[in-house]
Formats: C-alpha cells, sequence, structure tokens
C-alpha cells in the first residue's frame, strides 16, 4: 500500500471514530478537495500527518476544523417538498388531535446551515394561517448540528441571493424574510423565534434533548455505517413520544428495527411512526 493510501486509512479511521461517516475507497478526491485550503494553511503536507497532528494537539481547534470541512453540506429551502406537505396535513392535525393543549416539539437533526429548521417553521406558520386558533400551545423546533460554524451561520439567520434561490418561492421569501442589502436576507423573527440550535454529534448522547413528537432525521444517516445507523435510529426512538414520527430522506429507508417502527404510507412519501 502507497504512503497516500495508508494516510487516507489512517484518516478515514479518524473519523469514523470522531463523527461516525464512513468514506469509502474512491473519495480521496473529495476529501483532498474539502481539506486541501486548511492543509495549507496549517503547513501540513498529508493526512497521515494531520491526524498526527491533531493527537499530539486535541485542544488546539483543529479537530473541530477538519470535522466542520468534512460534515458541511450544501442544503436547500424545503427540500423534496413532500416531508412538509406531510407535516401540515397529516403530521400537525394528528398531534392537535391527540394532544390539544400541548406544545409540539420537533427535533431537525444534522440541520447543516438552518434551511431544514427554518422551514420547518414556516410550514407551522403557514398551517396555524389556515388552522387559527387549533395549535394553541405552539411549537418548538430544536436544531442541532456537529459543526460549531455553521451552527452559527444557522442562528444568524442570513442567506446570500444563491442560497435563497435555492427551493424557496418569491411568496415565501417576500412573506418570511427581510432584506439586508443587496443581494442578502435574514429570516423573520416570528420564524426564527420558534428555532433553538444546539450543537450535538450524532454518535454522542440525547438525553438532554428532551423527548420529540417528530423527528427530522433527513439526507445523514447515508454517511454513517449499517451498525452506527442502526445505533442511532434506535436512541431516536428513545426521544420520541409514543405514536410520534420519524421522517427520512428521500434516498433512506429504515431497513429493520420493526420492533421499534412502523411504516405509514402516505401520499406521496414515507414517515416511520414509533410503536
Amino acid at each position: 500500500m502507497s504512503s497516500a493510501n495508508q494516510d487516507f486509512q489512517v484518516f478515514r479511521e479518524f473519523l469514523e471514530k470522531t463523527c461516525g461517516i464512513v468514506l469509502g475507497d474512491n473519495k480521496q478526491y473529495l476529501v483532498a478537495s474539502r481539506l486541501n485550503r486548511l492543509l495549507e494553511a496549517e503547513k501540513i503536507s498529508s493526512l497521515g500527518e494531520l491526524v498526527r497532528r491533531i493527537q499530539a494537539q486535541p485542544r488546539a481547534g483543529l479537530k473541530e476544523a477538519v470535522v466542520d470541512a468534512m460534515t458541511t453540506n450544501e442544503t436547500l429551502w424545503f427540500r423534496d417538498v413532500y416531508p412538509f406537505e406531510v407535516l401540515k396535513k397529516k403530521l400537525i392535525p394528528e398531534f392537535i388531535k391527540a394532544n390539544p393543549h400541548q406544545r409540539l416539539r420537533i427535533w431537525s437533526a444534522a440541520c447543516s446551515s438552518g434551511q431544514e429548521p427554518y422551514s420547518l417553521s414556516m410550514s407551522i406558520d403557514e398551517f396555524e394561517r389556515s388552522n387559527l386558533g387549533q395549535l394553541r400551545a405552539g411549537a418548538q423546533i430544536v436544531a442541532t448540528d456537529l459543526s460549531g460554524s455553521i451552527l452559527t451561520a444557522a442562528k444568524s439567520a442570513e442567506y446570500d441571493s444563491l442560497s435563497v434561490a435555492r427551493g424557496l418561492a418569491a411568496e415565501r421569501l417576500t412573506r418570511y424574510f427581510e432584506p439586508l442589502g443587496p443581494g442578502r436576507w435574514v429570516v423573520k423573527q416570528p420564524i426564527r423565534s420558534r428555532v433553538e440550535f444546539r450543537a450535538l454529534n450524532l454518535l454522542d448522547s440525547y438525553a438532554m434533548l428532551g423527548k420529540f413528537d417528530i423527528v427530522f432525521c433527513r439526507n445523514v444517516l447515508i454517511y454513517f455505517s449499517a451498525e452506527v445507523k442502526k445505533d442511532i435510529l434506535r436512541r431516536i426512538h428513545a426521544t420520541l413520544k409514543p405514536g410520534g414520527y420519524l421522517m427520512l430522506g428521500a434516498s433512506e429507508a429504515l431497513n429493520g428495527l420493526p420492533e421499534l417502527y412502523q411504516m405509514v404510507q402516505c401520499s406521496p412519501g414515507i414517515v416511520y411512526q414509533a410503536k
């Protein structure tokens, strides 16, 4: 095995141990494209040297910078559309019927730069506009990510022209955003006020999050090994109230765990209900 391949293997093991992400054999280009700038800035010549530096200086912030670079993915508003329609037409009405005086709690896991939790908050606002007074106790959205820098960006709720162009209809942009200047917008305060951002590695404990009625964990499990994915799904189940719902990404499926979840067909889409 060449030294470059050995270094890549060492880095793969480091990344999986740190945040659960499994890199395929053909991902050298992805790693190089995401880390080259950091390696140059730190004057590090190889992935092996990078891992050794992190292990020698664990508190220097380098590990966090590497995880940020490898886990920050582009996202968009109202991704795949149907999950937000299912939320408004099925999940919220069911919740209100069963819990008319309770606050709705939703977890947006691996929230990236905030588009998903803010889309959820906008969807709740749209439901309330059409169903005045029904969601009496309101709603809270807890949004988590392991990247400190991406959470800082999400909390600011500020987006440029390219970001707002990805999946956001002009009507929603006008209703839910305020202009900050040429080519920049900020999410309006009523939408932001429902969302609480917290740092969380999905490999760590969820105990401090509390219980949820709905969990959105979309387009993140694909990066984990089958064993880690199953462990995360078990621990997500422990955060769901009885009968609560889990929403996965459009290309993701819950294989196994029939003792914990039952699949519910929607039109379109699928959700998983906690047993």
